[in-house]
């Protein structure tokens, strides 16, 4: 199993790092890709983290899972990024899974990826969903896209990913070790 998640400036630190954790965690392949032309990325807070692979160098072809953390204005650096569309309109013709949280929801909104499908987001942005039903959900699975609420449904919405991707016996396996149980 591969994942790829796309960091730009001013992502939350919490949605990013919380699903790379528990991801690898569980024996996922998973990689920090940066939008910005540097590997370095900082957060909305400030924090500065180190992404394993410039958007340039990342043949996101055999991905299982593309990940889209929220935070402002990451989202919005994330929806104007053209080479990330492009990747996330590929993945999703292929019916390969899409996880956006917070924010970030609207770059699959301005894709129209979620029309007719159930999903969550940051309330505020719900009208950004294009076609969407707002759950309110602290995570919401439609298909192969699931989204999340904002930073206090990264747990959940981390775990779910988890179970998409293993089955939910190895997600409650990673749980309890880490006490989330």
């Amino acid at each position: 199993m591969k994942v790829y998640e796309f960091l730009a400036t001013g992502f939350e630190p919490i949605e990013a790092i919380g699903p790379v954790d528990i991801l690898r965690r569980g024996d996922i392949d998973t990689k920090t890709v940066s939008i910005t032309g540097d590997k370095l990325v900082e957060a909305s807070n400030g924090t500065t983290v180190k992404a394993d692979l410039l958007i340039e160098e990342a043949d996101c072809s055999d991905a299982d899972l593309l990940l889209l953390p929220g935070g402002m204005p990451g989202a919005t650096n994330l929806n104007a990024c053209m080479p990330l569309r492009q990747m996330l309109a590929a993945h999703h013709a292929k019916g390969r899974r899409i996880g956006a949280i917070c924010a970030a929801p609207i770059v699959l909104g301005s894709l129209g990826l979620l029309k007719g499908r159930r999903a969550t987001c940051y309330p505020g942005f719900e009208g950004h969903l294009a076609g969407a039903e707002y759950t309110g959900e602290m995570c919401t699975v439609d298909g192969n896209i699931i989204t999340g609420k904002g930073p206090g449904a990264t747990f959940e919405y981390a775990f779910t990913l988890l179970a998409a991707l293993t089955g939910r016996d190895k997600a409650r396996e990673v749980a309890a070790a880490m006490l989330c149980d």
